[in-house]
C-alpha cells in the first residue's frame, strides 16, 4: 500500500522556527497531507497513544509517517522511538529521525531503536523542500508499507 495524500504526518519538533520551515518545504514539494506536531517527547508519546487532549482520534489520527526529532524536552527523541517499537499497534511505524545531529553514535542509536531513515536538517530551507521533495517521492509514491490500521485488521 502506498501512502495517500489524505495520511497524517506527525512532525516531533521543539523549534517553532524549524516547524516553520517544516511546514514551507512541505508546501513547496507539493506534500498536502494532513500535518500535526507535537512539541516534546511526551506529548508525542501521548499523541501517539491516544491520552488526554489527543483521544479524539477523528482529530488527532495515528500518522502514518513521523519525523523526529532526537534532542526534545521532557523525553528525548531516542526514548520516543524506543516506546513505539513496544507498542504492539504501533511497532512498525514508520519513523524518519530529522535532526540536527551527525554524530555517529546517534546514527546507530537511532537505527538499534529502530528509525526507519536518519536524516540531518539541511541548512537551508531550499535544501530542505528538495530533501521533502525526494522524501515525498520515495515514502509517499514508491514504498510499499502496512499501516497501523491494517496491521491492527490483519491481526484479527
Amino acid at each position: 500500500m502506498k501512502m495517500n495524500s489524505s495520511a497524517t504526518i506527525l512532525l516531533v519538533e521543539d523549534d517553532p522556527n524549524d516547524v516553520f520551515l517544516m511546514k514551507r518545504a512541505l508546501k513547496a514539494s507539493a506534500i498536502s497531507n494532513p500535518l500535526k506536531v507535537a512539541t516534546d517527547g511526551r506529548e508525542a508519546m501521548d499523541y501517539l497513544a491516544g491520552a488526554g487532549l489527543f483521544a479524539n482520534r477523528t482529530e488527532f489520527p495515528i500518522p502514518s509517517l513521523i519525523f523526529l526529532d532526537l534532542k526534545l524536552p521532557y523525553k528525548s527523541g531516542f526514548a520516543v522511538l524506543e516506546w513505539i517499537r513496544t507498542q504492539p499497534s504501533l511497532d512498525s511505524m514508520l519513523v524518519v529521525v530529522l535532526t540536527s545531529s551527525s554524530e555517529e553514535r546517534d546514527i546507530k542509536e537511532a537505527y538499534r531503536l529502530g528509525a526507519r531513515s536518519f536524516l540531518v536538517k539541511p541548512p537551508t530551507q531550499t535544501m530542505l523542500s528538495d530533501l521533502m521533495a525526494s522524501l515525498q517521492d520515495y515514502w509517499m509514491n514508491h514504498n510499499e508499507f502496512t499501516t497501523p490500521d491494517q496491521k491492527a485488521s490483519n491481526a484479527q
